[in-house]
């Protein structure tokens, strides 16, 4: 079973402990799928490569979509279209 850290001072969502432990197990599954964790180094790539080029990046993701940085609120499921879009399953 995966080691479960729940963090209690902001939560977004209003959990019984039991369903937070649970939310928290399938999330960290989510995360640690191949494709995600390759999404992950490349995040981590293009953001220290931009860095040393002297971008400000406060606030922003990389959005693997449009393959640039956008806000963090303009980075969320598919840019208004929904998430059907991608189909990334």
């Amino acid at each position: 079973m995966p080691r479960v850290i729940l963090y209690t001072m902001s939560r977004k969502q209003k959990l019984s402990p039991k369903a937070a432990k649970a939310k928290a197990i399938r999330d960290k599954a989510i995360a640690m799928t191949d494709r995600r964790r390759k999404m992950k180094a490349e995040n981590q790539r293009k953001r220290r490569a931009a860095k040393k080029r002297g971008m400000n990046l406060n606030g922003k993701d990389y959005d693997h979509n449009t393959k640039r940085f956008v806000s963090v609120r303009a980075n969320r499921g598919g840019h208004g279209k929904g998430t059907k879009k991608y189909n990334t399953k």
